[in-house]
């Protein structure tokens, strides 16, 4: 019980520091772009015309919401947070009293301790069911956080509070109204876990020697160094997901003339990858102009 108390007050504690962060990235995700590009360097010290990053976009939203509004769908989404946080912990708990079970059974043997590529796929598994019964459950909320901040480009009051946020979407649209957007954000969720885990087992399995003295920090850096790239690979569903969310719910920021009505998921996908924009929003420091945007820019000083 302590233990699942310290992690819903750390997520609570994390979830309060990102939500400018979220905030940010969910607007630049919808395409809403209320600064001009600025002349800047990449990596290489080049000058290159960019589009402002976090600080700057953060910045303009304070200007008008003040420094409480970059603060905007946290309710929501601390809810989504600690429930998701129960039910994750309760259905790996589960599966653990399960084992117990079968540990204190008749003629039981003890188990080997060293992993194996069997293991890797039930405690995957395990972990898939739990994190998806956990997003099953509080994608309403996701939804709700999703469009209380994309109101912010229309200037909105539609989604404010929790609970008549709840009762604007099943008036509007009904029960599969809370799950606009579930299908991607679940694939995203399931392909990076499994990818993630595979590529851990094969570096600590293959690549690192079983000698070393620092096996456990190594095997530690290797899990979160795929899951990175796990993440980075599956990003297109999570951006997706979020543009469904939002998609044809009366907000300006999700409908014509600022934003086309997709007919489904795959429709979104299918028109981001022609538009060149699936990795939109994946970074919010050195932002490049998308091709074919048109800005007032002076590119002749890129020269």
């Amino acid at each position: 019980m302590a233990d699942a108390a310290s992690q819903v007050l750390l997520g609570s504690g994390l979830t309060i520091l990102s939500q400018p962060l979220m905030y940010v990235k969910v607007l630049i995700q919808v395409g809403y772009e209320p600064l001009p590009p600025t002349i800047g360097r990449n990596i290489f010290g080049r000058q290159v015309c960019q589009l402002p990053g976090l600080f700057c976009y953060a910045q303009h939203i304070a200007s008008i919401d003040g420094k409480r509004g970059l603060f905007t769908g946290l309710t929501p989404r601390l809810c989504s947070g600690v429930l998701g946080t129960v039910v994750h912990g309760k259905v790996l708990q589960h599966y653990q009293e399960c084992d117990k079970v079968e540990d204190l059974g008749p003629g039981n043997v003890q188990k080997e301790v060293t992993p194996s590529f069997d293991q890797v796929i039930k405690e995957t598994t395990r972990e898939m069911m739990a994190r998806s019964a956990a997003t099953l459950i509080t994608h309403p909320f996701h939804v709700i956080t999703l469009r209380s901040m994309v109101q912010f480009i229309g200037r909105e009051s539609k989604y404010c509070g929790l609970y008549d946020s709840i009762v604007t979407i099943y008036r509007e649209e009904g029960i599969l109204g809370f799950f606009a957007g579930l299908i991607p954000r679940l694939l995203g969720d399931i392909i990076s876990l499994w990818l993630c885990n595979s590529l851990a087992y094969l570096v600590n399995t293959y690549a690192l020697d079983s000698g070393v003295s620092t096996m456990s920090e190594m095997k530690s850096y290797s899990q979160a160094v795929t899951g990175f790239f796990a993440s980075m690979l599956t990003y297109p569903f999570v951006l997706v997901s979020n543009l469904m969310a939002v998609n044809n719910c009366g907000l300006a920021g999700g409908c014509p003339p600022y934003s086309p009505v997709y007919t489904s998921w795959i429709d979104c996908w299918c028109m981001l990858q022609k538009e060149g924009n699936m990795s939109r929003g994946n970074s919010l420091f050195f932002r490049k102009v998308p091709f074919g945007k048109t800005y007032c820019c002076d590119l002749r000083m890129l020269i």
